[in-house]
């Protein structure tokens, strides 16, 4: 009898030993994050929003424990389809969204039903949109260009990303201030845009200095205007500025970018806190500052509060432009965003 009280005694001994083990092993493995990560970019691959994603979770991955994929979820308006992908995963931080300031214009195009404030988003930085045509163009200033226009109305293809996108609206801008119109066909991406003005389906892009730089340098596109209040040097040439060209265009531009990623903003304290401590680290590497630099772009390093406010601020603008230039299809009033 003593000798099975004792065996009796031991097992309870280990069954309690291996729930205590295995009660800690499991919430060890439940610390975020515990696997990878996935991110969908909403825009095509070698875009600006493709490449600084690919960039900032190489540099982010290096504060984890695991690793971040990078996939591309293209098409619907404003890039929707990758939103809405994201939307639909768990909101446990295993799925975020590379995105940029052109999504906020999702809602009014028709795109999805939501206010940007879904998200909980990172702006890692952006760089100044301008209009360059291909390198063999007849065009060698905005004024020609605009004047052929002129002359033709809403037969001069150009390229400018998707539909509702910051150089979609930058082209609509243009077509404002200048009082002209272009025939806007639209691409998946900043880099299909391009290559169709290299191969001349289109005669004219608007993507971002950072995006068009190589091909600029290349020889392969031909700079008319930057669509910000300065003239750029680039490359020992000048890039003249619209603003002085078209009085008009203050009206309606600068439009900045704000490119990084998101996560759904109902995601757990935890999870934030993690993303927050590697983007921040990430960000204050040389690598991202030299990568900047080389690239064109000027860096952000916002999240959470911060970068909601600017993004509600850019949601704003742009849904309301898009209302004033009459392309709206959804009144930005009934979403709930307020005129800015």
């Amino acid at each position: 009898m003593q000798i099975n009280r004792m065996k009796k005694a031991l097992q309870l001994a280990l069954f309690g030993a291996t729930i205590v083990t295995g009660y800690s092993s499991g919430a060890a493995a439940q610390d975020y994050p515990f696997r990878d990560i996935t991110t969908a970019v909403v825009w095509g691959a070698g875009g600006g929003t493709d490449s600084i994603n690919r960039m900032i979770m190489s540099e982010m991955e290096k504060h984890l424990p695991v690793s971040i994929n990078v996939i591309n979820k293209t098409g619907g308006v404003a890039g929707s389809n990758g939103m809405v992908y994201v939307m639909n995963q768990p909101d446990d931080g295993y799925t975020l969204v590379g995105l940029s300031e052109s999504n906020v214009t999702a809602a009014v195009q028709g795109g999805w039903d939501k206010k940007f404030s879904y998200w909980h988003p990172f702006i890692v930085g952006g760089s100044p949109d301008l209009i360059s045509v291909p390198a063999n163009s007849p065009y060698n200033t905005l004024e020609e260009l605009v004047d052929a226009a002129k002359q033709a109305p809403g037969t001069i293809p150009a390229a400018a990303s998707g539909s509702g996108s910051i150089h979609h609206l930058n082209l609509l801008a243009i077509e404002k201030g200048a009082e002209t119109t272009f025939k806007f066909v639209p691409y998946k991406g900043s880099a299909p845009g391009q290559e169709a003005a290299i191969a001349g389906e289109v005669q004219l892009v608007v993507t971002s200095l950072a995006e068009q730089a190589p091909l600029i340098e290349g020889g392969l596109l031909k700079p008319l205007a930057m669509l910000t209040p300065d003239d750029v040097s680039f490359g020992g040439n000048n890039i003249p500025s619209a603003f002085g060209i078209y009085a008009g265009l203050d009206a309606y531009l600068p439009l900045k970018q704000a490119i990084g990623f998101a996560i759904h903003a109902s995601a757990s304290d935890d999870v934030k806190t993690a993303l927050t401590a590697a983007f921040d680290k990430a960000m204050a590497s040389s690598v991202v500052s030299d990568w900047a630099t080389a690239n064109y772009y000027d860096i952000g390093g916002q999240s959470g509060d911060e970068a909601s406010a600017l993004f509600s601020t850019l949601e704003s603008t742009f849904a309301w432009t898009l209302n004033d230039l009459g392309v709206a299809k959804v009144d930005p009033m009934t979403l709930g965003i307020d005129k800015p």
